[in-house]
């Protein structure tokens, strides 16, 4: 993800697609969950089988899990899925990709997505997406975007950007069968360590692959802004804003 746009080659696209499980543990410790609302807001009322799609390690997934409801997570990664088993035990976890999903026909009310559309091919994950939802189940696609109105979020992003750069369309267009898409945005704050700050770091994709020396270099710095910006030196736990960006599309 060194850049997430239309000039990134597919070659990059997979080494940094594929990153993750380098750094799972690291991913369930430092990425931030999901405000209540936006998985209200995505998911169809009465939906009995929802399927969580690039599950990683279950941030997404968790919120999911209800009475009566049938949770799958489908999640490329071995080592993702290790966490994501562990983590979210009420869930059916299968190994699997947008391009290619491990579910018959018309098994499922919802199709979610949490910061991962970004990852897939639109051409194969549409049509594939369309065959496993129910007429009228929902595509759902979801992602956290740290809030760098406040300006040390700001100056952590230009401290990302010196070693990387991520242009995310947060707000996808979609073709048929989903075209008529709703969007929707939830801003919240999110408390976390010191430590879980590093770790949400070094889990992004950009970081992982990042010669070793680099990524030191970046998380020193980053270890530095926490310890030194007024906003943040007398503080024991840091409290991280964002903006959770939603699109759902009925089938």
């Amino acid at each position: 993800m060194i850049i997430v746009s239309a000039s990134i080659n597919d070659r990059q696209r997979r080494q940094h697609a594929t990153s993750f499980g380098a750094a799972a543990r690291e991913y369930r410790r430092g990425r931030p969950p999901y405000p209540r609302e936006a998985v209200d807001w995505l998911l169809p009322t009465g939906a009995a089988t929802v399927v969580d799609l690039g599950a990683g390690t279950g941030k997404f997934t968790e919120l999911l899990v209800a009475p009566g409801r049938e949770v799958i997570a489908v999640e490329p990664s071995a080592g993702m899925r290790e966490q994501l088993a562990d983590a979210v035990p009420a869930a059916t976890v299968h190994g699997g990709t947008a391009e290619r999903i491990p579910l018959p026909d018309a098994s499922a009310d919802a199709v979610l997505m949490a910061q991962a559309w970004h990852w897939v091919d639109p051409e194969l994950a549409v049509p594939e997406i369309a065959r496993v939802l129910r007429p009228g189940g929902t595509l759902g696609l979801v992602w956290n975007i740290r809030d760098s109105r406040e300006p040390w979020v700001a100056e952590l992003d230009d401290l990302l950007h010196h070693h990387s750069r991520q242009d995310l369309d947060t707000a996808p267009e979609l073709p048929a069968p989903f075209a008529a898409a709703e969007r929707a945005e939830f801003s919240w704050r999110h408390t976390l360590t010191r430590d879980a700050v590093l770790d949400m770091i070094a889990s992004r994709s950009y970081v992982i692959v990042l010669p070793e020396p680099e990524r030191a270099e970046l998380l020193g710095n980053v270890t530095e802004l926490l310890a030194s910006h007024p906003d943040l030196a007398d503080h024991d736990d840091i409290v991280l804003p964002y903006v959770t960006r939603c699109t759902r599309a009925t089938r």
